[in-house]
């Protein structure tokens, strides 16, 4: 079983999160930040990662810390849940439309950690949120789950659809990059025979 389940406690947030890599797409979240739960939401339901996530957070200063720990969490519960990753099929790519934006993300489960952003917003704000943490999140996502992750949003105009389809373009790119390949047998997905060097 593909499973990973985090507890993280600091001075400004406390979280548990865990997940099923092979669930249903079904999510039970409650971030105290109301768009960070809808992202995370649909995360789950196009990756088709059961996720639930309870965080509370130091949100009346603002929302960073929350944001940032719960991709922190998000990230070491993924890595947790691969295991020795054999069989795993490693890459993926999508071009992820929203109305008039258009995403690309790209992802290799490489257990090298970095992050190429290249998405701006039109506001600096979605309601509360401040979109520059839309960033925060991939970052500290791809940094704990040890994953190169390619973000770019080739044109769009509205806020939310930018960074909606940023995550909808992570979860896609998940679902395909996570799933196990049946041909692969108990092979790791790299001549070098390990990951992460």
């Amino acid at each position: 079983m593909r499973r990973g389940e985090v507890t993280r406690k600091t001075a400004e947030t406390e979280i548990e999160l865990s997940l099923d890599l092979d669930g249903v797409g079904a999510s039970k979240i409650s971030t105290g930040v109301g768009f960070l739960d809808h992202m995370l939401e649909l995360l789950s339901r196009h990756a088709m990662i059961d996720l639930e996530v309870r965080a509370q957070g130091d949100t009346h200063v603002d929302f960073h810390h929350t944001t940032e720990d719960v991709g922190i969490a998000l990230g070491q519960a993924v890595r947790q849940a691969l295991g020795d990753m054999k069989g795993l099929t490693r890459y993926a790519d999508v071009h992820m439309p929203m109305d008039e934006t258009l995403t690309r993300v790209a992802i290799d489960v490489s257990g090298r950690p970095f992050l190429v952003w290249r998405t701006e917003f039109t506001a600096p704000k979605i309601g509360e949120f401040d979109t520059e943490l839309v960033r925060e999140f991939f970052q500290a996502f791809a940094s704990h789950a040890a994953v190169t992750l390619h973000v770019e949003t080739l044109y769009g105009v509205n806020a939310h659809h930018i960074a909606e389809s940023c995550f909808k373009g992570l979860a896609r790119c998940l679902k395909a990059a996570l799933a196990i390949d049946p041909r692969a047998g108990d092979r790791l997905p790299s001549t070098k025979g390990r990951i992460g060097d």
